[in-house]
């Protein structure tokens, strides 16, 4: 009866420390629904966002990902890309009471202190620059705060941790890439590099530098996952990894299952490519268990594991949340974004004290942003 009695205040003080912190996400997928019939404002029974489950699961910040796959190139893929930051904007024009769009790390504190979601916008892949730093600069007057160097196939100028090397991790012009971002003030992502751009990145940036969506090696061997040295440097230089909760990176046995329905994944998504993501998906996963057996289930638990081992490895300042929803399957446990006050009580059962939860749910994020637009400001005033 005690161990229940304990249970119960320690739910109770996660669920005030996680209600009134600011639950920040730093990779949400949800972007390309806004440009269809799709209603944010509406609960709905399928993905994992959406703006009445975002209240129940107390998430107040997010980064929504301007993506494309990395083989839309060229004119098309600025264009497309320009589409997908305009719904985002109008999303915040149409929802002014709940939504406000942030450039700024002032902007989110804002944001929160009126009860807004803090709405920001991340572009996921080098591809959609063209090759183009004036386009580059674009983009950031429209509003977008990180740049993932490279989606899961090379770019013209940066190796990706899902091709062969083609530049040996960045290109000179991948430098200038880096080296802009920092003038601009908007963030360098690393997640989807290969190691070698990795390392280039954190040479050439003079700002810290994030992992939107990454995590851990050790635990999980997907290339995608940063090691341990990557996340010490990334630390050592002011960044924060961000830990993604997509299954398949965080469980090591899902992972290899994985790799050895690969080809097979690859060819039954050529066959669906012209189908919506949502009925091709399950179809793809049925195909695959039919001819391999079931996946490994996964507990959303390995979040924490992987979130736990970042923090022992490099401390509480470089640990945040870049879950990947709508971008991919969850574990069990985390089917939607109303789960999230389950990672702050087991954080709280571990033992961390509340401002370091509140650091990990979202102020790290916003410290990082925050540093930046400092550099960003050193740099253009000379300094």
């Amino acid at each position: 009866m005690m161990f229940a009695q304990t249970n119960d205040k320690v739910a109770a003080k996660a669920k005030k420390i996680h209600f009134s912190s600011l639950v920040m996400d730093t990779h949400i997928d949800v972007t390309p629904k806004l440009q269809g019939e799709w209603k944010f404002g509406e609960r709905h029974t399928t993905g994992h966002i959406d703006q009445p489950r975002m209240k129940e699961g107390g998430l107040n910040g997010l980064f929504f990902s301007i993506f494309m796959p990395g083989t839309v190139t060229g004119p098309k893929a600025v264009n497309d890309a320009i589409l997908r930051i305009a719904a985002v904007h109008k999303l915040a024009e149409d929802m002014p009471d709940q939504i406000m769009l942030c450039r700024t790390a002032a902007d989110v504190r804002e944001a929160h202190k009126k009860g807004k979601i803090a709405g920001l916008l991340g572009m996921e892949g080098g591809h959609m620059i063209n090759n183009s730093l004036p386009v580059l600069r674009m983009y950031a007057e429209l509003g977008v705060r990180y740049l993932t160097l490279t989606h899961s196939v090379n770019t013209d100028w940066a190796d990706s941790s899902g091709d062969q090397p083609k530049s040996n991790g960045l290109s000179n012009f991948g430098k200038d890439v880096v080296r802009e971002l920092n003038k601009l003030g908007i963030m360098v992502d690393i997640s989807h590099v290969s190691d070698k751009t990795f390392w280039d990145a954190l040479e050439v940036s003079k700002a810290p530098m994030i992992a939107s969506h990454s995590s851990c090696r050790s635990i999980s061997g997907h290339p995608r996952n940063m090691t341990d040295e990557m996340i010490k440097a990334l630390a050592a230089k002011g960044g924060v990894i961000q830990i993604n909760y997509l299954d398949s990176f965080i469980d090591p046995e899902l992972y290899e299952w994985t790799q050895k329905t690969q080809a097979a994944r690859r060819d039954l998504m050529q066959q669906f490519q012209n189908e919506p993501r949502e009925t091709a998906m399950p179809k793809i996963r049925e195909e695959l268990v039919r001819q391999f057996g079931p996946a490994p289930k996964v507990s959303w638990e390995r979040i924490v594991e992987h979130i736990d081992h970042a923090v022992k490895l490099v401390g509480v300042d470089h640990v945040g949340l870049g879950s990947d929803f709508d971008g991919g399957s969850m574990p069990v446990g985390m089917e939607d974004c109303t789960k999230l006050p389950q990672i702050t009580e087991a954080l709280l059962k571990k033992g961390y004290k509340e401002k370091d939860i509140r650091k990990i749910l979202g102020l790290n994020t916003v410290r990082l942003l925050a540093d930046v637009e400092r550099i960003a400001g050193q740099m253009h005033s000379g300094k």
